[in-house]
């Protein structure tokens, strides 16, 4: 498989935006975010990390698909950037909510992150169905996300 690089890269990368999210997560959520006032549905710790874990799996694979069909295609290149502008937003939400113990300011991140999401699946659409099924459960995540996050900011 000729592609294999590519794939391995995707998903990888992916998966390493997730782990360097939980270097600002991990020594917050005993300590401060346990202290934080959060809504009834607000789902247990534990759940976070294999949920996104497979998130970034399906999110290396998707955009994978996109990258294999070459990057020199202008379409390609922009549903390309716009899946590197989200994924560099999902990067700094961690930082942000977390490092920062900022809700707010995570707030506007993760808004701006959905709305990159819903554009990166509409460019993704004419060029790969496949790949834009991949994204939503990405995208339904993200909109539980906004959610918690907002009722954190909300509560607090």
């Amino acid at each position: 498989m000729k592609d294999l690089p590519k794939l391995i890269i995707s998903v990888v990368g992916c998966e390493l935006v997730g782990f360097l999210g939980t270097l600002f997560t991990i020594s917050a959520i005993p300590t401060w975010y346990a202290t934080l006032n959060k809504p009834f549905f607000a789902p247990p710790n534990w759940l976070f990390g294999p949920v996104w874990t497979l998130l970034y799996f399906l999110m290396g694979v998707s955009f994978y698909l996109i990258w294999k069909q070459g990057w020199q295609k202008k379409k390609i290149a922009t549903a390309g950037k716009y899946f590197l502008a989200q994924l560099g937003l999902n990067f700094i939400w961690s930082p942000i909510f977390f490092g920062l113990r900022a809700p707010l300011l995570g707030l506007i991140v993760i808004v701006a992150m959905w709305v990159l999401i819903v554009m990166t699946m509409k460019k993704f659409y004419p060029l790969s169905r496949l790949a834009l099924y991949l994204l939503v459960p990405y995208l339904l995540w993200v909109s539980f996300a906004t959610l918690l996050n907002a009722a954190i900011v909300v509560l607090n």
